[in-house]
């Protein structure tokens, strides 16, 4: 077989501005494929390019498993090689877990996402192979890319699946162009601070139901009591919500103090 897809075929070089291409080597699972197309969704990158697929393409079950990633499992390319995949590519990574007999450099996620936004804001193609998922890939195919990625796991279980290894080099090309800002995408909205004034309300309201369960004795210890107790409060930062509900749970205590001395009374 020859190749079955030109860049031409897919927009020219507008797979360039989206990111690295993501190359996966006779993977053998639908399955894979689909959490591949995924992880990329999440992080912006769309040029997933197929070579040899075992059980051929299209695949309902990658579309399944990409779970709505469709323009990224619609946009997919097949090769019959390595070599074709990358053709049109300037600079790609190699992803393994193993040492090689290879004096190709070897980077980390974080510095290869790095230098894949260098390249690509420069205008070259960048591309990661990711071999099969039962060993990966081989030496030959090691050898046709520029440098070598891998990621810094426990050496004593080193195996990733493939769409795990696509989602750290997803993640790290995304993190790399932020510069930095890491944040989170959303995040809680804050309750107003309670004031001062609700702040003296809940003391008040704490202390007279202290008082009334016999908190404060000896006598002689009230003000040392009292003034931890402020103190304490007063340090927790109270939002307005938080000081209502304290003062919910505390009328909820007193109520259930007041019912069981009538009902002891009756008694």
């Amino acid at each position: 077989m020859h190749g079955r897809c030109s860049l031409s075929e897919n927009g020219g070089d507008e797979t360039v501005t989206r990111g690295p291409a993501i190359i996966l080597v006779e993977p053998q699972l639908g399955e894979n494929i689909g959490m591949v197309a995924r992880a990329m969704a999440n992080f912006g990158l769309a040029d997933l390019r197929l070579v040899n697929p075992r059980d051929g393409w299209p695949s309902e079950k990658a579309r399944a498993a990409a779970s709505r990633a469709d323009h990224v499992i619609d946009a997919v390319r097949l090769f019959d090689t390595v070599e074709e995949a990358i053709s049109e590519l300037q600079f790609v990574y190699a992803t393994t877990a193993r040492p090689r007999d290879s004096f190709k450099p070897v980077r980390g996620p974080e510095t290869a996402a790095a230098e894949l936004r260098r390249r690509a804001a420069e205008g070259q193609g960048t591309g990661i192979l990711f071999g099969r998922e039962r060993w990966g890939l081989n030496n030959h195919e090691v050898g046709l890319a520029d440098e070598i990625v891998t990621f810094p796991v426990d050496p004593n279980f080193a195996s990733l699946n493939i769409a795990q290894a696509v989602l750290l080099m997803s993640y790290a090309w995304q993190a790399a162009g932020k510069n930095g800002d890491l944040a989170p995408r959303f995040s809680a909205t804050e309750p107003p601070p309670a004031s001062k004034e609700d702040l003296f309300r809940l003391f008040q309201h704490l202390e007279s139901s202290l008082d009334r369960a016999g908190y404060f004795f000896p006598e002689a210890k009230r003000e040392v009591l009292t003034q931890n107790l402020r103190t304490m409060l007063t340090k927790a930062n109270f939002s307005e919500p938080e000081v209502r509900t304290l003062r919910g749970v505390i009328k909820a205590f007193d109520h259930e103090a007041r019912r069981q001395g009538e009902t002891k009374d009756e008694g």
